[in-house]
């Protein structure tokens, strides 16, 4: 079959996840998921291990390229881009309601962003207190 490249984005790490045959591994940035802390591990196993629960195999590898943003952010972008990517290899409506009963960001990107500074301020919000005296 062939290659499907689709991109997840978190805060402003963006990740291009390309799903194509294979056994059913996950790299990032050409590095095995066993590089990544263990609870990053198992964040990022989570679309692969549901897909396996619902459609019994899993028959296909993932190649993630994360570009900015932090390590949460990666990981985040990272695992929408490859709960996106098997949905879209699949082509499985049962899938795609079993990721978004089990967690909606799996496929839904979070847009928030970081609130601008304002102006003749240092911060977003809080403001200079003044004293009258």
């Amino acid at each position: 079959m062939e290659k499907i490249i689709v991109s997840g984005k978190r805060k402003t790490a963006v990740a291009k996840a390309t799903i194509h045959e294979g056994t059913g591994k996950i790299t990032v940035n050409r590095k095995p998921m066993e590089f990544f802390p263990f609870l990053q591990q198992l964040e990022l196993k989570e679309p692969m291990v549901i897909a396996e629960n619902v459609l019994g195999k899993t028959d296909f590898d993932v190649d993630v390229k994360v570009k900015s943003g932090g390590m949460s952010s990666r990981v985040e972008a990272s695992r929408l881009a490859i709960a996106k990517a098997i949905i879209k290899y699949t082509n499985s409506e049962k899938l795609k309601r079993e990721y978004l009963s089990y967690d909606r960001n799996m496929l839904v990107a979070d847009t928030r962003r970081k609130e601008t500074y304002k102006p003749d301020d240092s911060k977003a919000r809080a403001k200079r207190q003044t004293s009258y005296r």
